[in-house]
């Protein structure tokens, strides 16, 4: 069970519009940046910088292939961030609307 302070650290971290919008991406599908930064219509600066706080605070794993590095969802553990994650409205349809070969 996580201490307030880290629920409280965690917390702040997913106050963030942008994070808390790359973590309702994530909820649909694991995703490289490009992905993010297509749907974000930013940086990829900026998404890299989103993501690198939701890896340090433990709310994303990734995975390199090949060139590229996917991001996924790491909440099994943090059963409050599940219970907001449920609430956030369905990106299905921004991640469906994708450009097939974004990433290459």
């Amino acid at each position: 069970m996580a201490t307030l302070t880290e629920m409280s650290d965690l917390l702040k971290i997913i106050s963030d519009k942008t994070r808390l919008t790359i973590l309702a991406l994530l909820k649909e599908r694991e995703m490289c940046v490009c992905d993010i930064v297509e749907i974000l219509q930013t940086t990829q600066p900026n998404v890299s910088q989103h993501l690198k706080k939701l890896k340090t605070i433990g709310l994303v794993n990734e995975t390199r292939r090949s060139h590229w590095i996917y991001y996924s969802l790491n909440v099994e553990d943090k059963p409050y961030v599940k219970q907001v994650l449920s609430e956030l409205p369905s990106m299905k349809k921004d991640v469906d609307d994708l450009s097939p070969d974004n990433c290459n």
